[in-house]
């Protein structure tokens, strides 16, 4: 007979009895708050069609998930047999109850990580799921998921509404017509589903689809992107649409967060190169950081938040991305520095309270040495919670304990579940409340906050810091 999974209502929290007993009371203060999510890549698709289904439990929790998938191909499983489709179409694995199977006998890979509390809250809280996952009984379970996906209750609106969402923000690129957006909006339904403004495709001039980018700028704006000046007033156009269609925020990734202000001569310079595909040596570097500081600037007029995430190299098993492409579990961090990288920025914008520029990273060693002085000084900056590798129980608990002396908890932003997983959103959201609560709760033993002002501290946490530092009020 199977397992049962074991979901403790007292999980992640410290032994300690006394810590425990006020990380409870403060984790039941929040626990039904609504979720607000102000920056995924959950596909809004799934929102415009009411009647959108998941497809199988592969399609829905495998085959989209690099957290699980990289984790199997560390172990030596071929991605061909999870089913992720190869670039140049050859045959893969098609049959999902296949890969669930290959899946669920790995399952145990997942032991004491991120995904694998994610996955069995998940499992037990959306979809009834009482026993813990093996091989033994991976079709049984794949059965149970199936039949569940079929029902309405399982809709991504319903489950929307269901998982209490306020709001949920999507990734999309400058040149995104934002069709599903709109097909949201008209429809009548009362989800608030927002885009957010993502320009890297066209500021990154280093990216092989780069043309393919401008091009299709110029097609959505209505007018050829031949001129330096021309980008910017596309870019300034789509800013605007995408904030009349709910946005209230960009992001923005690059590898590092290095930026430069240049002459307009210099700029159209580089961007004329650029277009002939003769941009050379320093060229994308530099001119992605004059970009930063004009988006900033836009940001000051239009008034939407600016997140910056660098720090990643992309793509870094040259096999996987030259068989599969980008996105496909092999970006890897890499030392970041932004004292030095973002003074010019700060120098023109950092004191302008009008700007909010959200700094993300996934070098721990800058929490303290650099962001949280950083952001614990100039009135633009906040900092954005633990990203992509760090958004764990451990990763948590670090950035916690490193950012707060020197930025309080008020230049922090609450969480944000960073996903392409939509139905794992709550259990995402579970853990960072029970991890803030802990912590806080922490506090209040050692006599550094009272109970009264660590109450006020989980509500900001878990739902007040992303709702006011995304305009979402």
């Amino acid at each position: 007979m199977a397992e049962k999974i074991e979901l403790p209502v007292d999980r992640y929290f410290d032994p300690d009895p006394k810590q425990k007993e006020i990380a409870q009371h403060l984790y039941q203060q929040v626990a039904s708050k609504p979720l607000v999510c102000p920056h995924g890549h959950v596909d809004p698709k799934m929102f415009a069609d009411p009647d959108y289904q998941f497809g199988t439990p592969a399609d829905l929790l495998l085959i989209p998930d690099h957290y699980i998938f990289r984790m199997l191909y560390s172990q030596g499983i071929e991605l061909e047999r999870l089913g992720i489709q190869r670039l140049n179409g050859e045959p893969v694995e098609s049959d999902h109850r296949k890969v669930w199977q290959i899946f669920a006998e790995n399952f145990y890979l997942f032991r004491g990580t991120p995904t694998g509390m994610w996955l069995t809250h998940e499992l037990y809280d959306v979809f009834g799921v009482d026993e813990k996952l093996s091989g033994d009984n991976a079709q049984k379970i794949y059965d149970q998921i199936s039949v569940s996906l079929t029902q309405p209750e399982f809709r991504p609106r319903r489950l929307f509404e269901r998982f209490n969402i306020e709001v949920l923000a999507t990734t999309d690129a400058a040149n995104d017509p934002l069709v599903h957006h709109r097909a949201i909006r008209e429809s009548g339904w009362k989800g608030r589903v927002v885009p957010t403004f993502r320009p890297d495709g066209i500021v990154n001039i280093d990216r092989p689809d780069w043309g393919e980018n401008i091009r299709a700028l110029g097609e959505v704006c209505g007018y050829e992107i031949n001129s330096y000046r021309r980008l910017i007033e596309a870019l300034e156009n789509r800013r605007a649409y995408f904030k009349a269609m709910g946005a209230t925020a960009t992001d923005h990734a690059a590898l590092t967060p290095f930026t430069c202000e240049l002459s307009n001569e210099e700029a159209e310079t580089i961007f004329q190169y650029a277009l002939k595909g003769t941009a050379a040596g320093d060229d994308a570097r530099r001119f992605t950081g004059h970009l930063l500081i004009e988006n900033a600037r836009m940001s000051i007029g239009d008034g939407l938040v600016m997140q910056l995430h660098p720090g990643s190299h992309r793509n870094h098993n040259q096999l996987i991305y030259e068989r599969f492409g980008t996105d496909k579990g092999c970006d890897i961090p890499i030392p970041v520095e932004y004292t030095r990288n973002l003074m010019p920025l700060l120098r023109k914008y950092g004191n302008d309270s009008r700007l909010t520029l959200i700094l993300f990273t996934i070098d721990e060693t800058t929490y303290s040495r650099e962001l949280a002085p950083l952001a614990g000084h100039y009135p633009a900056l906040k900092l954005g919670p633990p990203w992509w590798f760090n958004d764990s129980l451990n990763g948590m608990r670090r950035y916690r304990d490193e950012v707060m002396e020197t930025a309080g908890l008020y230049n922090t932003v609450g969480f944000n579940d960073d996903t392409r997983a939509f139905p794992s959103i709550p259990a995402r959201h579970d853990l960072a409340r029970r991890v803030d609560a802990n912590w806080i709760a922490g506090l209040v033993v050692r006599g550094i906050v009272d109970l009264e002002d660590a109450e006020e501290m989980i509500d900001d946490t878990a739902y007040g810091l992303a709702k006011r530092a995304y305009k979402f009020e």
